[in-house]
């Protein structure tokens, strides 16, 4: 579709870095969503690279990098990359044993790792991820986003709760008055104003998290000893921090284009979680993926929809821990609990939880979801549980599926022809119960099987049909098998008798 043909009000016009530059509007939308997240994202990259056992300015230098990146090269316009705590976790006991020229070179290859997959289709996955996974992919995150905040709401000064509460009284009600400044903004600056006019000192602040770097970051090799040894060691934490990333990132994608009603390039943002990545380890990051938190912030709070958001939250990032640390560190960790309480909230799909959702949704559809969210929130990784409950989700498929094959005696031509129907689709789980549905001694010398209401989907369905004519040849009777589509017959015709007995 051309440009020409979209109003200007389409979600895909939305998108034009362009356009947005000549609206003024729309141009303080996404500059004041970039500051909001640049703040939010600045206790989170300290706080995960405590987990990942490195000093913080290696989190904000890969939050910069990531976000700068892949607002250039990503597939997904306003979505927010950088230091993830997945991310943190995956790489925590090779920094640990190995030290960090072992993480950047480890970051370094799941970038290009990350390009091959995308290669490769990796992507296109996607298509095998239900939606009841993705619904609870959403709760879960929402889950930790809320419970991350908890260690800033336990034993700390009782003037942290109320300030909490205004921050989030704020982002509830000021959207109603006017929403020309995000609420976020305008909570985080208000309550950092009270607790410097009020000198609430004992309020924790952003300069507690962690010291902020004074300098920018600078190019550097990974300086490890370029052998297979090495290849060994960063081999298996590259290759499961790839997978993570690039399913982090095009499930928040996903989610994204579900929110936007708009369409964005899987693969391309595969491939620029992977270029970024790159860039991430060769300026001495922590390398990082897609975060939905962030994201959310960006596109569901603060209203942005093009790159200009992206690339200025890593820009205002930079900015502000390198050129204005002293007032950042100013800030109480109060409001940034308040803010990412408030994304919590908006990110949890409160629909599927209804009792009416529930009693309308098939039950199969809801242990799915509850399965996702059952492994993403003990383990802390939404892979986990998105792997989780893809494979409850097929396995349910699988069983849903096999019970709808059935087989029915239709005719008898003559005392020595007996016509079997079978219906359904045949496959491993369907078709192990095949071999029980014969009267193989009652039924007369010659059996005719019709798979025309069926469909041959593997070896171990050719396999159950070559044992069921050998059970009626060992009977002294003939079978005969018809009415096979063309591939159900090209696959027959290629495997049978060709797998041996009990295979």
């Amino acid at each position: 579709m051309s440009s020409s043909t979209l109003t200007p009000s389409s979600p895909a016009q939305d998108q034009s870095v362009l356009a947005a530059l000549r609206s003024p509007k729309r141009l303080r939308t996404e500059v004041l969503a970039g500051l909001v997240v640049a703040l939010a994202l600045i206790p989170e990259a300290i706080s995960f690279s405590i987990i990942a056992g490195v000093d913080p300015k290696i989190g904000l230098f890969a939050s910069f990098t990531m976000a700068v990146t892949i607002a250039i090269v990503g597939g997904r316009p306003a979505m927010i990359s950088a230091a993830t705590g997945a991310v943190a976790l995956v790489v925590a006991p090779l920094v640990k044993e190995h030290g960090l020229n072992y993480l950047i070179a480890t970051v370094i290859l799941a970038g290009i790792l990350q390009i091959v997959l995308s290669l490769v289709g990796v992507a296109k996955l996607m298509r095998f991820v239900p939606r009841s996974v993705m619904v609870g992919f959403v709760n879960a995150l929402a889950i930790l986003i809320f419970i991350s905040q908890l260690t800033h709401l336990i034993g700390v000064p009782w003037l942290v709760y109320p300030l909490v509460a205004v921050g989030i009284a704020i982002m509830v009600f000021l959207p109603r008055v006017s929403s020309v400044v995000p609420a976020p903004l305008v909570a985080i600056v208000l309550l950092t104003g009270a607790t410097i006019v009020f000198g609430w000192n004992n309020v924790p602040d952003v300069g507690d998290e962690g010291k902020l770097p004074s300098n920018l970051p600078s190019f550097l090799i990974p300086d490890v000893p370029y052998t297979w040894h090495t290849l060994s060691i960063i081999a298996p934490y590259a290759l499961t921090m790839a997978i993570v990333g690039l399913l982090e990132s095009l499930m928040t994608a996903k989610f994204v284009d579900d929110i936007t009603d708009t369409h964005s390039d899987k693969t391309r943002e595969s491939t620029g979680q992977g270029i970024a990545n790159i860039v991430t380890g060769f300026f001495g990051g922590l390398g990082g993926c897609a975060m939905i938190g962030q994201t959310m912030i960006n596109v569901k709070v603060s209203g942005a929809r093009t790159r200009i958001s992206t690339f200025l939250a890593g820009l205002f990032l930079l900015i502000l821990v390198v050129g204005l640390g002293d007032i950042v560190a100013l800030i109480p960790m109060a409001a940034l609990v308040a803010v990412m309480i408030m994304v919590s909230v908006g990110t949890f799909d409160w629909h599927s939880i209804t009792p009416s959702t529930l009693k309308r949704m098939p039950k199969s559809e809801t242990l799915v979801m509850l399965a996702t969210v059952a492994v993403t929130v003990p383990t802390g990784n939404l892979a986990y549980g998105v792997g989780a409950g893809t494979l409850t989700a097929m396995v349910l498929f699988a069983r849903r599926v096999a019970h709808m094959t059935e087989v029915v005696d239709i005719a008898h031509p003559d005392e020595d022809i007996r016509v079997y129907a079978v219906r359904g689709e045949l496959f491993f789980a369907s078709s192990n119960d095949l071999i029980y549905q014969f009267d193989y001694v009652g039924d007369p010398e010659n059996v005719v099987i019709d798979l025309s209401d069926a469909h041959v989907w593997d070896a171990s369905t050719v396999a159950t049909l070559d044992a069921i004519t050998g059970k009626y040849a060992a009977k002294g009777k003939t079978v005969s098998i018809i009415g096979l589509d063309d591939h159900s017959a090209e696959r027959h015709d290629l495997l049978s008798g060709q797998l041996g007995a009990g295979h």
